[in-house]
């Protein structure tokens, strides 16, 4: 923008410095415009997008650390996956990828970039004290609890700013969100019992507090309807995975006529070691996954799996953080789990 009255006549170009300069120039207050550059909705639309347009008119840029040294907050979310009982797996697994693509969409919208760590408690035992007191980050989400729940529980104690992808305990301190897994647990094994099955196994290890609730239900299940239940410890990174479904398979493949799984990962490995041992799936062994991962309907047979609901519970993980920042009070979310029923279990009569 140029100003046509000075003393010589000629235009003369406006320098926008500050908020000030700008504020001046959209004849608004300093506040205004810097509610606006934020993208408060506070501000009419209109002006809002005025002021915008002004400032990229302008190549006005407000000093973010600065703004962020007045409001004391860095913008930044710290999402951290403690690997306790599994320090073999990685952030590539399947599961974490796509919970934590939705948790960056939605942070994103939000205006908040994301920093990401996974840690090894036996190597590192503060190492959730370190992230939530490290003064880089606003808040902390937290994806899985593993073998940790005490150690979130300390911390959660006096660190309020945090939410957890995990299991519900009454009276906890942590804000979870998560899948009520002693229900999927046993809709699953319920599923393979009404279809036939009465020699269930379930793979995973129960170190891990969602992986024991699934076990959890799946062995109430089994107990009511008077089957049998063998509990197969199964890792979830890939190459202890299947050397272990591998050994327990060649051992007990004709003890077991339904399975059920602690993730997709393992029944889809389970599907592919029984096919090679000559097994077939549905006819011979059942199985049904957990998480309902996009793989899990691309595999032939195409996998029946216990569905989480993870771009939901992503948006409440990051709405209830973003109350907890505010100082607001916020409460656990226990999710309903859903069977997703697909062709490696037969059809019910």
């Amino acid at each position: 923008m140029e100003r046509p009255d000075t003393p010589s006549g000629k235009k003369e170009s406006v320098k926008i410095r500050t908020l000030a300069d700008l504020a001046k120039l959209a004849g608004v207050s300093t506040g205004t415009v810097s509610r606006a550059l934020a993208g408060s909705e506070l501000v009419k639309t209109k002006t809002r997008e005025q002021i915008q347009a002004l400032a990229r008119e302008h190549g006005f840029r407000p000093n973010q650390m600065a703004s962020k040294l007045r409001t004391q907050r860095t913008g930044i979310i710290g999402v951290v996956i403690p690997l306790g009982h599994e320090l073999k797996q990685h952030i590539s697994d399947p599961f974490f990828m796509k919970l934590i693509g939705h948790l960056a969409d939605e942070l994103t919208e939000c205006g908040y970039d994301l920093l990401l760590s996974r840690a090894i408690p036996s190597e590192t035992p503060d190492w959730l004290d370190r992230i939530c007191w490290s003064g880089m980050v606003d808040g902390v989400i937290v994806i899985g609890q593993s073998d940790q729940f005490d150690t979130i529980e300390q911390v959660a104690k006096s660190y309020y700013k945090m939410v957890i992808w995990g299991a519900h305990r009454p009276g906890q301190n942590q804000c979870s969100i998560g899948t009520d897994n002693i229900e999927g647990g046993a809709i699953a094994a319920r599923r393979l019992i009404a279809a036939g099955a009465r020699k269930l196994a379930f793979f995973g290890y129960r170190t891990g507090i969602e992986i024991a609730d699934r076990l959890s239900g799946v062995e109430q299940a089994a107990n009511e309807a008077g089957a049998s239940l063998l509990h197969l410890p199964c890792h979830m990174s890939d190459q202890l995975m299947e050397d272990e479904l591998r050994e327990h398979l060649a051992a007990h493949a004709d003890e077991i006529d339904g399975i059920v799984t602690a993730s997709d990962l393992i029944a889809v490995t389970a599907m592919r070691i029984l096919t090679e041992m000559g097994r077939s799936v549905p006819g011979d062994v059942q199985i049904i996954g957990f998480d309902d991962l996009p793989l899990a309907s691309q595999t032939s047979p195409a996998l029946t799996s216990m569905r989480q609901d993870i771009e939901g519970g992503a948006k409440a993980m990051v709405a209830k953080l973003r109350e907890a920042i505010d100082g607001r009070e916020v409460e656990p979310l226990v999710m309903a789990p859903e069977l997703v029923d697909r062709a490696t279990t037969l059809p019910l009569s």
